[in-house]
């Protein structure tokens, strides 16, 4: 297989093989978009929420790339998107002396796992014929990987903005393989979220200002992991209620994570020690020599020891 035009036969034969190596690499779901000229709506959606200023202080969200992915790749043709379930059925314990850290951190950095498969398929894909062009990214580079997502049939972009899958509700990693040959693109996935406004309804601090709209500024997770000032907003602080690192809550009282989630294979994302019941105190005093140990290879590791002192010292002060 190479990159010239093929036959329409030949483009799905081995669109089912790319499609089959990612699920035998251990993704839990691979479908794959056309890069057509990107919809005028998407882009406007974009453009409209960072108007709002919504995205806060993630200034690398105004990047232009993100609105045309071929400022990427110029020689993208084909987008392979990919899922990987990352739940555990532990439960976080009662009692206000604990602090809440969001499953997506539980285990070992997504990022690592996700990088693993992805250069393995795209070594693979480049080993198919020459000419053959391939790169991947895992919320590593300027791509609006929920969009494509959502293009290739993972599942459908909900009210919170996070990507629902039929089979493992939202508690999955995306990563994507841009591709200069023309493979055959799966049906965009619709969208079932239908008049549910669970999410909505259930954040304490109004950061789903309207469906498929987050405003950063009043989001939990947004704060505790991407804030870099010394003292948290009170309009946060006072809501925060344990989390120090993330928030579920939006994903938690979700039906399609309550009907479907379902724990993963994938033995890395079993949470480290300490993580699903970390004690507010332990953390309002951590020391940076405590942080290096207790975080290894952790995407929680984003989330600087004087950051994590402010976020539970914030639920200490608010209790």
């Amino acid at each position: 297989m190479n990159s010239k035009k093929q036959s329409t036969w030949e483009v799905s034969a081995f669109t089912a093989q790319v499609k089959q190596k990612a699920l035998d690499l251990g993704f839990h779901k691979a479908g794959i978009a056309a890069v057509e000229p990107q919809a005028d709506s998407e882009a406007q959606q974009l453009q409209a929420w960072l108007a709002l200023d919504y995205h806060a202080d993630m200034v690398w969200m105004e990047n232009p790339k993100r609105q045309n992915v071929r400022l990427v790749m110029p020689e993208v043709q084909s987008i392979i998107s990919v899922a990987l379930n990352y739940y555990t059925p532990h439960q976080r314990p009662e009692g206000k002396e604990y602090a809440k850290i969001s499953r997506y951190g539980w285990g070992r950095d997504y990022h690592k796992v996700l990088h693993k498969k992805l250069k393995a398929l795209v070594n693979w894909l480049q080993a198919q014929g020459e000419g053959i062009q391939a790169r991947y990214y895992a919320d590593t580079g300027p791509i609006q990987d929920k969009v494509w997502a959502q293009r290739a049939g993972i599942g459908w972009i909900a009210k919170n903005s996070n990507v629902i899958t039929r089979e493992y509700g939202s508690w999955v990693f995306l990563g994507e393989v841009l591709t200069n040959l023309n493979l055959a693109p799966d049906r965009p996935h619709t969208e079932h979220c239908g008049t549910c406004t669970r999410c909505m309804e259930a954040c304490p601090t109004g950061a789903i200002s309207q469906p498929f709209a987050i405003d950063a500024n009043r989001c939990i997770a947004y704060h505790t992991i991407e804030n870099r000032a010394q003292e948290l907003p009170d309009a946060i602080a006072s809501h925060l209620d344990g989390w120090v690192a993330g928030c579920d809550i939006c994903q938690d009282v979700c039906p399609w994570n309550q009907r479907f989630a379902k724990e993963t294979d994938i033995d890395e994302f079993q949470p480290y020690p300490g993580n699903v019941a970390p004690k507010l105190m332990q953390l309002a005093e951590i020391s940076y020599e405590d942080w290096q140990s207790r975080f290894p290879a952790s995407a929680l590791r984003r989330i600087k020891p004087e950051m994590l002192r402010r976020n539970a010292r914030s639920n200490i002060q608010s209790l």
